[in-house]
């Protein structure tokens, strides 16, 4: 841990039934990872059926449950996002032809404050395969790796993260890097590969103290499991009635839709050839054809250096975006990129609208929200509408981390939502995303500081020593790839990245040549989106609700309510405003809200009226109150009065104030001074006004 504190395994003691289980402890931190695997495919079984589910038990902060059955629920989003980090980095540990149900389980049973429960979850994961009968090809661990002062710490504490310019959570075996995941305040692609090197290290002996534990409790040896029916007569009549066909699809460089058809008609075409199969040798011909259109379009783009689409390996596709498209949400921008478009919208709200996001250990409010849609439209199909998938989380969290780096800081009074909706997707439109919110959040108006953009990369290797790094990878590249990986960045470095890696042996050199050829791609897609909308507007939409925020001293929130809420409420019955206001700091934060920007204007006037402490020698508007025979009563601050003498509205000498003033105009007025004895503020008109020639000093009222 980041303040050295040790990590500990053990198994034996809890979930003794489930097929393997393992206890990891980091100071008050308790994970329980269990993990129980069917013993037999299910009949008809193709792909492999892994369900991995972290949770967080609220009990192990000493805490119940805000919501309205007070127990847990479905998983939270903060929740799907850490079962997603385990999910990708064990997934490739078992072997291509096990189909068995596994279930991976990681609870948090006991919550310590100072410790990242997510960085901890996938070594109690792969400890509890470790000790357990479930064919595992490779134990792994993760950990977080974050840049402090300019220092990287492994697992760093939650007090440390709050100072980190770099945040990255890492899995690995013990020789390749499996999964990364992170953002970064613009580090380079240096800090990058740097930060891979020393997570791995600290990943190498978390491996071995599996290892240990392995050894030491004399785990079972790993199962024996039914391999699925394969029959490689078939496999070779089908690579030779189909390999020609194949390559000829892939080289006709046509659309989507195009080589969808093109390829299930080559299907058809195969399995007419190939005549009565018996039902097993049936099941296979989609299997063996999809495989040979795998090692087809592989070998084109190794050999040919062309992609699905006629493209070469860094070329994007063709960009197209436009903002202020929509009359009425506060921002819009439709980015297209090749056959994937986002339309994304920018809505701001107030501090009521902040989300509360609740794990065990925190509950906090976030003022920058991002949701990613995928209707099934998108890709043609159709499916039920259902509530947001992890992958949709994914992509979204994804996108948000890397907007929020450009975000202004906390004293920006707004509420944020960014909403993307995929309308057309071949190809990272996690990454469309990220440009479509950046160009929208400067639609908005919001002072967004620079243009984060992203693409997404593939790596096609090759047991000869070939590779090929793919810029702007297509959505039929994507399974192909060994390594995909997604980078956003501004033009001065990274905000985010995630990256899943399937092939052994991966060197530093060819992540540092991928990172770079990353980089180009997305300086060409920052190109085009400044000249889309070069800088955030200068002014909010017409129809874009206003927002300020004001810092008062604590004595004056009283003042700022009034009795029983009166003051605050004529406020905001007057200015048409929502007005909150909340102690923070020993200063009291007031928001005024309003669709109505003089409203606004006049609330924020009116507040600082009541704050302001009166200045002798500065010069007020102020409001005629009552007339006598001496002078006038005025209030030149909002609950503060004075008498302007008759003697000093004019350089005139006056019998009476009939013709000159009445109650409520408003006059100018400058404070020139308070009795000592009563406190009672002395103002004067006619020092505003032009002195007449030769006229005397007439000393002011009371002197």
């Amino acid at each position: 841990m980041g303040d050295g504190r040790p990590v500990t395994i053990s198994t034996g003691r809890l979930a003794r039934q489930a097929d393997g289980a393992a206890l990891v402890q980091c100071g008050n931190c308790f994970l329980l990872a269990t993990v129980c695997a069917s013993k037999e495919p299910k009949p008809g079984q193709s792909f492999f059926p892994l369900t991995v589910d972290y949770q967080e038990k609220f009990a192990s902060a000493g805490r119940i449950p805000g919501s309205f059955f007070k127990r847990e629920g479905r998983l939270s989003d903060y929740e799907v996002l850490i079962s997603r980090l385990i999910d990708r980095a064990i997934r490739p540990l078992f072997p291509e032809d096990y189909l068995c149900d596994v279930q991976v389980l990681v609870t948090l049973i006991s919550s310590d404050p100072e410790v990242m429960p997510d960085s901890l979850a996938c070594l109690a994961a792969s400890a509890a395969l470790a000790v357990s009968d479930v064919p595992i090809q490779e134990v792994i661990s993760e950990v977080r790796v974050s840049r402090l002062k300019g220092e990287f710490v492994i697992n760093p504490t939650r007090s440390q993260m709050a100072h980190s310019d770099m945040d990255f959570i890492i899995a690995a075996t013990e020789k390749n890097i499996m999964m990364v995941e992170g953002e970064a305040k613009e580090c380079d692609e240096e800090d990058l590969v740097k930060a891979l090197e020393i997570a791995h290290n600290a990943i190498r002996s978390h491996i071995q103290a599996q290892k240990e534990l392995h050894t030491q409790v004399g785990s079972p040896a790993k199962r024996e499991y039914t391999k699925p029916y394969r029959n490689e007569e078939l496999e070779k009549k089908i690579t030779e009635l189909g390999r020609e066909k194949m390559l000829a699809i892939a080289r006709s460089a046509s659309s989507k839709n195009e080589r969808s058809e093109a390829f299930a008609k080559l299907h058809d075409e195969i399995v007419e050839a190939l005549g009565e199969l018996s039902e097993e040798d049936a099941a296979l011909v989609g299997l063996y054809t999809g495989d040979l259109q795998y090692h087809v379009v592989r070998d084109m783009i190794l050999d040919e250096r062309v992609r699905l689409d006629g493209r070469n390996l860094t070329t994007v596709r063709p960009l197209d975006m436009m903002v202020d498209m929509l009359p009425s949400p506060h921002g819009c921008a439709l980015f297209t990129r090749g056959e994937t478009q986002s339309l994304t919208t920018v809505t701001l709200g107030t501090k009521l609208d902040e989300l509360l996001t609740e794990s065990a250990a925190v509950s906090e409010y976030q003022k920058f929200i991002l949701h990613y849609n995928f209707p099934p439209f998108s890709t043609g199909e159709v499916k039920p509408m259902r509530g947001p998938g992890r992958r949709e989380v994914g992509h979204g969290n994804l996108a948000m981390r890397s907007l929020k780096q450009m975000m202004p800081g906390n004293a920006y009074p707004y509420t944020v939502r960014v909403v993307s909706d995929i309308l057309e997707s071949n190809g990272s439109s996690s990454m469309a995303t990220v440009c479509a919110g950046s160009l929208a959040l400067m639609d908005a108006g919001v002072p967004f500081t620079k243009h984060v953009s992203g693409v997404a990369m593939g790596l096609i290797t090759r047991k000869d020593g070939k590779y090929a790094i793919l810029t702007d990878i297509l959505g039929d590249e994507d399974h192909l790839g060994d390594m995909d990986f997604k980078v956003t960045g501004t033009r001065d470095g990274i905000c985010g990245v995630q990256m899943d890696i399937k092939v052994d042996g991966l060197s530093m050199d060819i992540m540092r040549e991928a990172l770079m050829q990353a980089k180009e791609g997305r300086l060409h897609i920052l190109s085009a989106m400044y000249a889309a909308i070069e800088k955030p507007r200068e002014d909010y939409k017409p129809h874009a609700p206003r927002m300020v925020m004001l810092f008062i001293d604590k004595e004056f929130i009283g003042a700022v309510i009034g009795p029983g809420g009166k003051v605050i409420q004529e406020m905001q019955k007057v200015t048409g405003t929502t007005i909150t206001i909340e102690e923070k700091n020993e200063r009291g934060e007031v928001s005024i809200f309003g669709s109505n920007k003089e409203g606004v204007e006049h609330a924020e006037r009116w507040i600082k009226g009541i704050t302001a402490v009166p200045v002798v020698g500065d010069v007020y508007e102020a409001n005629v109150k009552s007339i006598m025979p001496y002078g006038a009563f005025v209030e030149f601050l909002p609950g503060k009065q004075g008498l302007l003498h008759i003697s000093e509205v004019t350089w005139k000498r006056l019998e009476s104030l009939e013709g000159i003033l009445k109650e409520g105009d408003l006059i100018k007025v400058k404070l020139t001074g308070t009795d000592p004895k009563t406190g009672k503020f002395k103002l004067s008109r006619k020092v505003l006004l032009p002195k007449p020639e030769g006229k005397p000093e007439v000393p002011a009222a009371g002197e």
